[in-house]
């Protein structure tokens, strides 16, 4: 099974997570970085897609939305996992992860996981540090990255059979 996994990463979270997704799924990966990386690829290459990002300000990164609206028809027919990198628990962050991906792709997907988050001030600019310290109250970075939460949606997508 040849899986793509489409991410964008901001300050080193999301990639973070890939990356332990790289090492834990079965068969061929290609992670593209969408924020970073002009890597070339046709999703017809691959069984299943896996697309995650992470929060900013309430939203998931413009890149991944316009992926998904680029991509919409072919991803409702492909093995579809989705994630989201997040510091917000419970109630909250689930409205975050509903208001990043289109109801049509949750209910079409085998695996969907919120993976936790870090706020990494060392590595923010000025405006992201100062809103921040205001919104949260954080100075210093944090990390409440999920590693159970990316084995388990790893576990996961590895138990599907592909029906492709």
């Amino acid at each position: 099974m040849n899986s793509l996994i489409v991410y964008c990463s901001s300050h080193g979270t999301t990639e973070k997570a890939v990356g332990l997704l790289c090492e834990n799924l079965e068969g061929g990966v290609l992670s593209v970085d969408l924020k970073r990386e002009k890597t070339m690829f046709d999703l017809k290459d691959f069984d299943r897609v896996i697309i995650g990002g992470s929060i900013h300000a309430g939203q998931i990164q413009r890149k991944i939305k316009k992926f998904i609206q680029t991509h919409h028809d072919e991803l409702l027919e492909k093995e579809l996992g989705l994630f989201l990198v997040c510091m917000r628990d419970g109630d909250t962050a689930i409205e975050q992860f509903n208001t990043a991906y289109p109801q049509d792709l949750r209910k079409n997907s085998v695996a969907m996981a919120l993976f936790g988050g870090e706020f990494l001030v060392s590595k923010m600019n000025f405006f992201e540090r100062q809103v921040v310290k205001k919104v949260d109250g954080v100075m210093n970075d944090q990390t409440k990255l999920d590693m159970e939460a990316i084995m388990e949606f790893a576990s996961r997508l590895n138990q599907v059979k592909s029906f492709v």
